[in-house]
């Protein structure tokens, strides 16, 4: 795996799985693709989050909103869902 890249998944064998790639170029429009998460724990995956940077962002959700709209260091949006219920 090349350096600088961060792989979401429970190994490298893990299927599927979600590799982030540091590229040196800068964001300049809107995202194209949009990632929502789902979590076991909503609140324990946003602290996890912003400790490895995200931030807590206003993309115009409604304040009553039961998902988190975060963006990485970058400024990439994507949402942290609530968890399935059963």
């Amino acid at each position: 795996m090349p350096s600088g890249t961060h792989l979401i998944a429970k190994d490298e064998q893990a299927i599927p799985w979600l590799a982030f790639i540091h590229v040196p170029d800068a964001k300049h429009t809107k995202n194209r693709l949009h990632l929502d998460l789902q979590p076991d724990d909503q609140q324990a995956e946003v602290e996890r989050l912003t400790a490895l940077g995200a931030t807590h962002i206003d993309v115009g959700q409604p304040a009553d909103a039961p998902w988190v709209v975060l963006a990485d260091p970058e400024g990439n949006e994507f949402c942290v869902l609530p968890p399935r219920r059963p």
